[in-house]
């Protein structure tokens, strides 16, 4: 019975209460945006690469290395040495490498040259294995196997032809024409970077940016080994020596290098954020307790037009205390509508931009922004629109006592 009531008195005051839906529905946008947002890039770094020990470059910041060699953000400082790459790879305490050279591109997307022990040792999540959709691995020259968002939006399949660019733009005046490469693979998607990413040999990457001479004859296995990458990966034999081999290529007198612990780099990143993170929050909080100060001042307002309304129900019986709840109830109907239709346009603006996302930086976002988080959110915007609401509450409720005494 309350909440037909409450229902009836809503419609009857329809334009002020579609209005302070509005409102609440704009915080409720900004708050559940903001922390899903957070939340799901968080995720979506975290689990891009996993089972790493160590990520090494050219000397730079920690944070450049690792955005531009495992999240293909930003560029490298320098190069490394072909030859102080196979140094560090043939150390004992190494037990697997994963070279990396980057530089090219095709359509916007990056080209990622490396070995055979990418597929082989490269794992995200929770020490998950890079497995093919369909086709084979790398094995020829000038192979690729492309990530599956690649494949799906340029809508390649297995045996198509491609050219590869130099540099990073979606247009660029540098086509390796005369070098196309053959799709032999696809990948499952896996949520990373690596779904946005076209994977080639080195022994490819290398035979494109040679200078010869048309009707020169064809070049050999040893001319087409690369003289420098952009960054590696590394596994050790036993995590106890991550320290010691560290220092080692850190103090390594042949070229300035760094070496990085993702873990470790992946923990300043957010460090660094989370002052983003903490003025993205209070503002958040002080648009929707305005919007909630905006609920509670339309339900106070009406009070004066609802005297006759309230003595009404006094008249047929109606407790002063159900007044009281009739108020807070029409607070809760409104928050609940508003905090489903905000809910909703997240969910929508999230379906629409979420290629955006995770083309232009490499963030793969949910588009159903539902967590435990989300409903710890909702349910603090309920029980805030409760709290505030009770000052109309109460002055209906001492309205209602004071109609009783007059009748």
């Amino acid at each position: 019975m309350l909440f037909k009531l409450a229902w009836l008195s809503l419609l009857n005051r329809k334009v002020s209460v579609l209005l302070t839906i509005a409102s609440i529905s704009l915080s409720v946008i900004i708050v559940v945006g903001v922390e899903h947002i957070r939340s799901q890039a968080e995720q979506s770094f975290n689990r891009t690469v996993s089972g790493v020990d160590l990520i090494i470059g050219a000397r730079t910041s920690q944070l450049n290395l690792l955005l531009y060699s495992v999240f293909r953000i930003g560029n490298p400082s320098n190069n490394i040495s072909w030859e102080s790459y196979q140094l560090i790879a043939g150390d004992d305490r190494v037990a697997w490498t994963i070279p990396i050279s980057l530089g090219d591109s095709h359509r916007g997307y990056r080209v990622l040259g490396t070995t055979t022990d990418y597929l082989e040792h490269f794992r995200y999540g929770n020490q998950r294995a890079l497995a093919l959709q369909t086709g084979s691995v790398l094995s020829d020259t000038y192979d690729a196997v492309l990530g599956a968002e690649v494949a799906r939006q340029l809508n390649y399949a297995v045996g198509d032809h491609i050219i590869l660019a130099h540099g990073l733009g979606q247009i660029s005046f540098h086509n390796h024409t005369q070098h196309p490469f053959t799709i032999s693979g696809i990948l499952k998607p896996t949520g990373t970077p690596v779904d946005q990413t076209i994977h080639t040999l080195l022994t490819g990457m290398e035979a494109i940016h040679m200078n010869r001479p048309p009707g020169a004859p064809p070049v050999t296995a040893d001319q087409l080994q690369p003289t420098s990458i952009t960054a590696f990966m590394v596994g050790l034999e036993t995590r106890m020596t991550v320290f010691n081999l560290q220092r080692a290529i850190n103090d390594y007198s042949g070229e300035p290098l760094l070496a990085i612990l993702p873990g470790v780099a992946m923990a300043e990143l957010w460090e660094m954020m989370s002052t983003v993170e903490n003025i993205l929050a209070l503002i958040s909080a002080l648009v929707l307790v305005a919007s909630l100060l905006g609920l509670a001042t339309m339900l106070l307002s009406s009070m004066r037009e609802r005297r006759g309304e309230i003595f009404l129900f006094r008249s047929i019986g109606m407790h002063a205390s159900s007044v009281l709840l009739l108020v807070e109830l029409e607070a809760i109907l409104i928050t609940a509508v508003a905090a489903t239709l905000g809910i909703a346009l997240v969910t929508a603006v999230l379906l629409v931009s979420q290629d955006w996302l995770s083309q232009n930086y490499g963030v793969f976002v949910s588009a159903i922004p539902l967590s435990a988080a989300v409903a710890k959110y909702i349910a603090a915007i309920l029980a805030s629109a409760m709290v505030l609401a009770l000052i109309p509450a109460l002055t209906a409720y001492r309205s209602a006592l004071g109609s009783k005494i007059q009748s």
